[in-house]
């Protein structure tokens, strides 16, 4: 092996985040809650070499096993993102995210005003108006939002 060759171990069982935009990989785990206390093992890659996107991030994630609903909170940071579920150090599912029709609690509404950002013990709640492109909306002060306005 060269190198020039990246390696990063195999994992044994979990979810591999792959294809996450370059530079994206910490705005995944934050949206993800995954914040290595749970004392799971997550390696991340930045900046590294791909064919399709010139560089990339990659995000392991040991012994969990992501949902699509998981996954798809990502899906305006890292829309080419492709989750990976590892069993026995093979790939036995894999699949894109996809925007949901909502975020709960993944972004907070950019408005200050809006009673989201105040002391009430609400969630924030972004409705997806459209998918393609995306348009979003906050559910509390309807103020429409870019994808741009929340990474």
């Amino acid at each position: 092996m060269s190198e020039e060759q990246l390696v990063v171990r195999k994992i044994k069982e979990g979810t591999v985040l792959d294809h996450v935009e370059q530079g994206r990989a910490l705005k995944v785990l934050e949206a993800l809650n995954i914040d290595g206390k749970d004392g799971n093992v997550v390696t991340v890659a930045m900046n590294v070499f791909s064919k399709k996107l010139g560089k990339k991030d990659i995000i392991k994630i040991e012994n969990r096993f992501l949902k699509p609903e998981e996954t798809n909170r990502i899906a305006l940071i890292a829309p080419k993102a492709t989750a990976n579920l590892i069993r026995n150090y093979q790939v036995v599912e894999k699949r894109k995210v996809e925007i949901p029709d909502k975020f709960v609690d993944v972004f907070k509404c950019p408005n200050p005003t809006c009673i989201s950002n105040s002391n009430e013990p609400i969630s924030h709640i972004i409705d997806v108006v459209k998918k393609d492109p995306p348009t979003l909306k906050c559910r509390y002060c309807g103020r429409l939002l870019s994808p741009n306005e929340l990474i």
